[in-house]
């Protein structure tokens, strides 16, 4: 049987082309969609395409209405945690790709899941080439003790560091401490000019026009560096694929899984 799928944000950026990608599958079936400013339009017409029979609703309650076995999150940061615990009480598994959440957020989110028995799949980036660029960051951290992270974006993405760079940081902490030369609060000037820091990782995040989606992991040895950097392109087609893969395993999944890399590689071990 096709796996029944709400969108939350199913207007949005990623959400209409994730809309688009669920209506087109034999896999996925829609059956609810979320989005308050196009409330009462037909979900398959609200992205350019033959009606579909879904209306979109206004509020999650009335999203959930149609029983839909998992809601996929593409929303907004102040209100995702919130939508993903309702999701949860109502039995519903959620994949999300909101970012801006943060670790004690999924610390919340996990223990909802985990008492409820059902599944949770989180990415700041559902990209497949954006995860084998976490992948290999994660393992060039099992080997260099100290890294930076830069963060581009367009001029008016609201959250910093990106959902993205944020769950990097926290996974190479996981990984090993991070070694930082010289202590930041010595610096000679402005502390913000190192950056913030996440996780023992200094994030540097470039918020201006014409640039649209990428990140750097620098590492540095004496006399020599490594940089794993991806681009996104101005689509929003690089993160279908990857949602409706997790759309798919969470079904199984049992607590919470951070990072479509997790999903495709497994968790990277402890230490270094």
């Amino acid at each position: 049987m096709a796996i029944r799928v709400c969108v939350a944000g199913s207007t949005g950026w990623t959400g209409s082309a994730v809309v688009r990608a669920v209506l087109a599958s034999d896999k996925f079936e829609l059956v609810g969609a979320l989005a308050r400013r196009s409330a009462g339009q037909d979900a398959g017409a609200a992205v350019g395409l033959p009606a579909a029979g879904v209306t979109i609703a206004a509020t999650l309650e009335e999203a959930l209405q149609t029983l839909p076995d998992v809601l996929i999150d593409y929303t907004r940061a102040d209100s995702v945690k919130e939508r993903t615990l309702a999701a949860l009480d109502r039995g519903v598994r959620v994949v999300v790709g909101t970012s801006g959440m943060t670790a004690a957020d999924y610390v919340e989110i996990e223990r909802a899941a985990m008492a409820r028995r059902l599944g949770v799949i989180a990415a700041g980036n559902f990209s497949i080439t954006a995860a084998l660029a976490k992948h290999c960051a994660l393992l060039a951290a099992r080997c260099l003790p100290s890294w930076e992270i830069i963060d581009y974006a367009q001029a008016d993405k609201p959250d910093a560091p990106s959902g993205t760079t944020r769950e990097l940081a926290e996974a190479l902490g996981a990984v090993r401490q991070n070694e930082i030369v010289w202590p930041v609060e010595k610096t000679l000037g402005p502390r913000e000019a190192r950056g913030a820091q996440v996780a023992g990782a200094q994030v540097h995040s470039i918020r201006l026009p014409g640039y649209v989606l990428a990140f750097e992991t620098l590492f540095g040895l004496p006399d020599e560096r490594l940089v794993i950097r991806h681009e996104a392109g101005s689509g929003a087609e690089p993160y279908v694929a990857g949602t409706l893969l997790a759309a798919g395993r969470v079904m199984s999944v049992n607590g919470l899984v951070r990072g479509l890399d997790t999903l495709l590689f497994g968790p990277e071990p402890a230490g270094s």
